[in-house]
């Protein structure tokens, strides 16, 4: 690699519209150095997915703990885990090793480390009072993580993610943007070679991950068409007379990312710091139930905001795709 680290750096950006400020000045630069040592020893991008996975796991088990330097831990192991997710993108760009069980692994490793951070906090609370109350948490601390997890946490990184690559596809096109369809989905699915196993039908030969890959693809990008009314009649629209970003007008592109601009960082505030610093906060001061009342009321109220203003803003548009 014959390019300076800055240089380096800067490519594995998905671009500056949407990369947080503490991603481009912290988290990218020290995923980047690990990339780079992990790349001259020859570990592969999947291993560093594992491996967060676990830093993930360690950090649930340290927030299981009342006392601040388990909790210490726990923040550390937290860090450590993010910036394997990171480094792993970055080693699969700088090596162009990338794979679908490497995309099953990189979309699966957040959810493991909240899956156990929400689990700690359960068993953590189970037996602790209300706050003001006589009453244990029990049952109330279980009903109000899995709401906060299994329901709020999905929807609103789901949308984040969506909008970002919307903003991609005006602002870099196909090549720079994952923006994939449902149909596009299914047009991969039915080409794929297939063989029964058992009652379930799987990819075939070397097809088997892609196969497992798109399966559940499809389901993600279902929910986030659904969830999207007003940006789906825009872009059906738009496709219809601009069948790729580069046969679009420049100006139209141009308009769409400074319109679609100021909501990046409402995506930034839904995905994984934010998150993560109010789950570390709540856990060094002893009130971990802040962190799932906080995903269900402020990001809730968050995610409401953006949606709306970027349903509003596709609505416009659509007139525009004419």
């Amino acid at each position: 690699m014959d390019k300076s680290f800055k240089q380096l750096l800067q490519e594995s950006f998905k671009s500056n519209d949407t990369e947080e400020w503490l991603d481009v000045y912290f988290t990218r630069p020290i995923g980047l150095a690990f990339a780079l040592m992990w790349i001259k020893i020859g570990v592969t991008p999947n291993f560093v997915t594992i491996l967060s996975m676990f830093l993930g796991a360690a950090a649930g088990w340290c927030f299981l703990h009342t006392e601040l330097w388990w909790n210490v831990g726990g923040v550390f192991f937290m860090l450590f885990a993010n910036f394997c997710d990171s480094t792993d993108g970055q080693m699969a760009r700088l090596t162009n090793h990338k794979t679908a069980i490497g995309r099953m692994l990189d979309g699966l490793a957040s959810d493991v480390w909240y899956f156990f951070c929400y689990l700690a906090i359960v068993i953590r609370l189970w037996n602790e009072p209300i706050p003001f109350t006589d009453y244990p948490w029990s049952w109330v601390i279980l009903l109000l993580c899995a709401f906060a997890g299994f329901y709020w946490h999905a929807r609103q990184c789901q949308l984040a993610d969506y909008y970002r690559q919307i903003h991609l596809y005006f602002l870099k096109g196909e090549e720079g943007s994952e923006l994939n369809s449902t149909a596009q989905e299914q047009q991969l699915l039915d080409a794929m070679p297939k063989r029964k196993w058992g009652p379930f039908t799987v990819g075939a030969g070397d097809h088997f991950w892609d196969y497992l890959f798109h399966s559940f693809y499809i389901g993600w990008c279902r929910k986030q068409e659904k969830n999207t009314p007003q940006f789906q009649r825009f872009f059906r629209e738009l496709k219809t007379y601009y069948p790729t970003a580069a046969d679009m007008p420049q100006d139209l592109r141009e308009d769409f990312r400074q319109h679609s601009l100021p909501l990046m960082k409402y995506t930034n505030i839904l995905t994984h710091n934010t998150r993560a610093t109010v789950l570390f906060i709540a856990c060094l001061i002893n009130m971990p139930y802040l962190y799932p009342l906080f995903e269900i009321t402020v990001l809730a109220a968050i995610y409401y905001y953006m949606k709306y203003q970027h349903e509003h803003m596709c609505s416009r548009f659509a007139l525009r795709a004419r």
